[in-house]
């Protein structure tokens, strides 16, 4: 194994590293925002809310992600007529993609809630949206820590598929490399580890945020 090639790349396929955390976090960001929203709206009661957003989320979980990449990068431009930025491209597909993961995952843990905490709302005199918003949410909130992280490392990884518009991910910056200097052996073992290390800073992470939710519960 060529050490120096790996040395000599190591500065590029980190800057590759640190465009796929940007990626990642907005995705999951925005994504977190679209799947509260979307799991409140189902469990709203309201009929064409929830059959609106159960087809969003079984058409996007039902369609692989990069075929979603490729709809927004190249087949959205035919429609709105104007050519997408690949980083605009990248971060929305993530951001759609994540949502309906995230959805899903609000909705299991809103319904792992006790009902009477809804009931013991309404009876203070709160609407339903403020029941949810200020008894509900923080209590759901608390059982989805782990399965949130899970697909903050799924998205981690996904994000490799955006190098197929060209945008110059981790991914993408080792395919590059590699192209010049055929070394796919060193790359691919480089920019694997450089995956390893974010994914498992990742659930250090949840684990830490779990036991101070778990200590501040028996306090």
């Amino acid at each position: 194994m060529n050490v120096d090639l790996i040395v000599n790349s190591l500065p590029l396929l980190l800057m590759g590293a640190g465009v796929t955390i940007k990626i990642t976090a907005m995705s999951v960001g925005l994504g977190f925002i679209l799947g509260l929203i979307v799991s409140v709206c189902r469990l709203s009661g309201n009929k064409i809310l929830n059959a609106v957003c159960v087809c969003y989320v079984n058409i996007i979980r039902g369609t692989p992600i990069l075929v979603q990449i490729f709809l927004i990068y190249f087949a959205l431009p035919r429609i709105i007529g104007q050519q997408i930025n690949p980083f605009v491209a990248a971060v929305s597909a993530c951001s759609i993609n994540s949502g309906a993961y995230v959805s899903e995952i609000f909705r299991a843990g809103i319904q792992s809630v006790d009902k009477g905490q809804m009931e013991a709302g309404r009876s203070l005199g709160l609407s339903w949206m403020q029941t949810m918003l200020y008894i509900i949410l923080p209590q759901a909130f608390k059982h989805v820590i782990p399965p949130l992280g899970n697909e903050f490392i799924s998205m981690t990884k996904e994000t490799s598929q955006v190098s197929v518009i060209g945008f110059e991910e981790l991914t993408r910056r080792g395919q590059l490399i590699i192209s010049k200097t055929y070394g796919a052996l060193e790359i691919w073992v480089s920019v694997a580890v450089i995956y390893l290390i974010m994914t498992l800073g990742i659930a250090r992470l949840v684990t830490y945020l779990e036991r101070r939710f778990a200590v501040d519960d028996r306090d």
